[in-house]
């Protein structure tokens, strides 16, 4: 099975950016990858996602604050978040964008002042 390793979270204030990593054990090329995200309390939700040929798809808090890119050379994909948000507090994972993989470890990120 792929598994995949996040990385790049931290703290971060109100209006900051943060740039997330994730590397996956085996070629992503042909493959829709996708960031998820895990808050205190709350159930796992779906950030964002990108398709093998790089167009990408946003939940609605994410679009027009988050990036998401891919590097298949590296088996890589990315979550550039600007103008973070306390609300955006939570443990980021990747996966398939409707999962299917083991979860990794994820990376936390916190927003507050």
């Amino acid at each position: 099975q792929v598994q995949v390793v996040e990385s790049g979270g931290g703290w971060v204030q109100p209006g900051g950016s943060l740039r997330l990593s994730c590397e996956a054990s085996a070629s992503i090329r042909q493959t829709h990858m996708g960031w998820h995200r895990q808050a205190p309390g709350r159930q796992r939700e779906w950030v964002a996602a990108i398709a093998p040929n790089g167009a990408p798809l946003y939940a609605d808090f994410a679009e027009g604050r988050f990036t998401i890119s891919r590097d298949d050379a590296k088996n890589t994909i990315y979550l550039k978040m600007n103008r973070l948000e306390p609300e955006d507090t939570a443990v980021y994972y990747c996966n398939r964008p409707t999962g299917g993989w083991p979860w990794g470890q994820g990376t936390q990120v916190t927003v507050s002042t």
